[in-house]
């Protein structure tokens, strides 16, 4: 029992640092641009930006723990 406990405890602690690493920017904004060009949409601009930097630009990701966004922006 105590085996579960102590498993359960060590997951909690992995993966929330897991999850705030995040995706590489250039990653997320790639597989981002292969669903759209999938989907056919054309004329569009794909961007990684800080997080005080996005401005009214439309969110669409969020990347580097969290610490940039990817923005989409028809050309």
């Amino acid at each position: 029992m105590s085996k579960v406990i102590a498993l359960a405890a060590l997951s909690l602690l992995v993966a929330p640092q897991a999850f705030a690493a995040g995706k590489p920017c250039e990653e997320l904004k790639a597989e981002i641009a292969a669903k759209l060009d999938a989907k056919g949409v054309k004329g569009y601009t794909l961007e990684a930006l800080a997080n005080d930097a996005v401005g009214d630009a439309k969110v669409i990701g969020s990347c580097a723990g969290g610490t940039q966004k990817i923005t989409y922006k028809k050309s």
